[in-house]
């Protein structure tokens, strides 16, 4: 099954630039329908507002430090709700922390992309995590 680009997806980020280059990636790649949160709380409420509207985020990549929670405890509480349980999360990162990396693959994360990152190198994670 090919990747969907009408797929809902949310960039989370603290860094303005940074999401506006993951969502570049994205775009480039041929997604269409990309969301964007500061926070791991902005990132909650695009997540509730989306199931409400009937569109829910199929698809997160997010940074690991997070203002108020790491990634790791978003994903925490995403796995809670069992609206978003199958939300596909990839962790993206600039720390190559041994320790965290295992950490976030205990947590549930589906891949990990270390940053900086192409195109190419999204689209082969998002692949992978879709069994592509």
């Amino acid at each position: 099954m090919p990747l969907k680009a009408s797929m809902n997806i949310l960039v989370i980020d603290t860094n303005s630039t940074m999401r506006q280059n993951v969502k570049k990636l994205l775009s480039d790649i041929g997604f269409k329908n990309i969301k964007e949160a500061a926070s791991g709380k902005k990132a909650l409420e695009v997540l509730e507002e989306s199931n409400v509207i009937e569109k829910p985020i199929e698809f997160i990549i997010s940074e690991l430090e997070l203002e108020k929670m790491t990634a790791i405890e978003l994903l925490a509480t995403i796995r809670k709700d069992p609206k978003n349980a199958k939300t596909k999360f990839l962790l993206m990162t600039g720390d190559s922390d041994q320790q965290k990396m295992m950490q976030a693959i205990r947590a549930g994360v589906n891949n990990v992309v270390v940053k900086p990152f192409s195109a190419d190198m999204l689209k082969e994670k998002i692949a992978k995590i879709y069994g592509q």
